[in-house]
């Protein structure tokens, strides 16, 4: 199956998402972590996920 760009980019976001939302929930069910708690968490591992990511130019570490 090949992908366009856009597609490619729409995909990573989606996982990204959900990464972000396995996250909080393990923290929040498996970690006796406060629910509050766990959804900051949840909350800046996607934007840090794209940070980080070596081959997205438009944000992060790679950035022109």
């Amino acid at each position: 199956m090949k992908l366009n760009k856009k597609s490619k980019a729409a995909l990573k976001s989606y996982l990204r998402a959900v990464a972000a939302s396995g996250i909080t929930v393990a923290l929040a069910i498996a970690g006796n972590v406060k629910p509050e708690y766990s959804v900051l968490l949840g909350a800046v591992v996607a934007p840090l996920i794209k940070y980080l990511d070596p081959k997205d130019t438009d944000l992060g570490v790679n950035a022109e």
